[in-house]
């Protein structure tokens, strides 16, 4: 604020510099050299200068106001530390993920569980910021833990500049406690987020409370997992925000593990390419989610598959397919349990009804070691159907061809070769072959 002589007796605001007048800033404080010849009333310059300080002061105080602030019940347990951490994730494989985080601000929490954070993040645009509560010992402010969303120690929270958060909840349940006042519909969205993660997640642990053997509970804890991450990205789905969206996908696999829900993630990076093109976070997930870095999909055709058979000759996925109406190709190994059960319970009996009828079944083995190969499938009953391996383990052409990390895996094939469903176990495998055999 610039201050010159306009009456002898007058200190007053000017425009301009005067020709005579000359200005000192001196901790934002404005002090002005005149010539001697001219006189002035310090008095009022004093006067003046307070009621500048004042006006400073006040417009502190005014751009100090929280844009984020709230209570946290239950501090006083003596597990937790007196701190919020605002986290925020940089990229698209970043959200959820421990560690990655930048960590933009940390509030301390009073007695009562309030706390503030005063300075926005710099971003003109909305950004997705993780709340952070940490358990006490805890080095990292940016450790996220996604074991259970009742007691998991963050909530992603949309930041939308010019808006005010104000937040309420349990420290021990803070996830699935947080409420928001008057949210915001990119907030609401991750409210009814969080509550369907958490309906879905209950589900799932109570599918694995029911009652299989040991070896069929892998099975069935994949295809509840399945069901799990379908429905978050059934939200995904259905919404029209993308940052909850965002979450959404990668609440599916916080380790970016994609390999079982392909088809889903393939279509959210369609969906979300044509309504967000050029956000940074959808391009992530379009390259991420390109054909050539999933699993093959449902839909597509069968690369041209060259398999070594057991009997020693090399046979082609076209020769097998060929005048058969359905051909499982199944991917298994001798020491994988699942993938014995599924051999003994539903591959044998599927192969004794169907075969007669055109249906094929050819297995490429993971092994090693021959004998152990040759004693799996004389003892599941195997020897039925059509069987090929490298002998080179798990680091074999097929996985790569196909891009396959996981097994047991299969692909349901038309005689022309295009996948018509793939991953199908137990009773799903039986009634699949069945309504479509029953059809030819």
């Amino acid at each position: 604020m610039l201050f010159c002589r306009e009456k002898s007796t007058q200190i007053t605001v000017k425009q301009q510099i005067s020709d005579f007048c000359f200005v000192f800033t001196v901790l934002k404080m404005s002090y002005i050299i005149v010539p001697s010849s001219e006189i002035v009333n310090f008095t009022d310059m004093k006067n003046m200068l307070k009621l500048s300080l004042f006006f400073l002061l006040l417009m502190q105080s005014c751009s100090q106001e929280a844009w984020l602030s709230g209570t946290i019940n239950g501090e006083n347990d003596g597990d937790w530390k007196p701190m919020v951490y605002l986290v925020q994730p940089k990229k698209f494989d970043e959200v959820a993920q421990s560690f990655v985080g930048e960590v933009l601000d940390s509030a301390q929490m009073t007695q009562n569980g309030r706390f503030e954070f005063t300075t926005p993040p710099e971003s003109k645009k909305s950004i997705l910021l993780e709340l952070v509560v940490q358990k006490k010992g805890e080095k990292y402010p940016n450790r996220l833990l996604n074991e259970n969303p009742k007691t998991d120690n963050y909530f992603p929270l949309v930041y939308e500049p010019g808006s005010n958060l104000v937040i309420e909840a349990e420290i021990a349940h803070f996830q699935s406690s947080l409420k928001i006042n008057q949210p915001s519909a990119s907030n609401k969205a991750m409210l009814q987020l969080r509550d369907l993660r958490s309906k879905a997640h209950k589900r799932y642990l109570e599918g694995q409370n029911e009652e299989h053997g040991p070896d069929e509970d892998l099975l069935e804890r994949e295809k509840s997992q399945y069901n799990f991450k379908e429905e978050l990205i059934n939200f995904a789905d259905s919404t029209k925000e993308l940052l909850p969206a965002m979450v959404a996908l990668r609440w599916t696999s916080p380790e970016g593990d994609y390999e079982r829900i392909a088809e889903l993630v393939h279509a959210q990076s369609t969906k979300w390419s044509k309504l967000y093109p050029e956000h940074p976070w959808v391009k992530e997930l379009v390259a991420m989610a390109d054909k050539q870095n999933l699993p093959i999909l449902i839909g597509d055709l069968i690369p041209e598959l060259q398999f070594p058979m057991k009997r020693g000759e090399v046979v082609s996925i076209q020769e097998i397919l060929k005048n058969k109406a359905l051909v499982l190709l199944d991917v298994w190994a001798s020491w994988c349990a699942p993938c014995r059960v599924e051999n003994r319970k539903i591959l044998v009996p599927l192969w004794e009804e169907y075969n007669s009828q055109n249906f094929q079944i050819v297995a490429y083995g993971l092994e090693s070691s021959e004998k152990a190969w040759d004693n799996a499938i004389e003892k599941d009953g195997a020897y039925r159907w059509l069987h090929a391996s490298h002998l080179q383990g798990d680091q074999n052409p097929l996985m790569e061809i196909l891009r396959l990390k996981t097994i047991p895996a299969n692909f349901l094939l038309n005689q022309e070769g295009r996948v018509l469903a793939k991953n199908l176990h137990g009773q799903d495998l039986i009634d699949f072959v069945q309504d479509y055999m029953g059809k030819q």
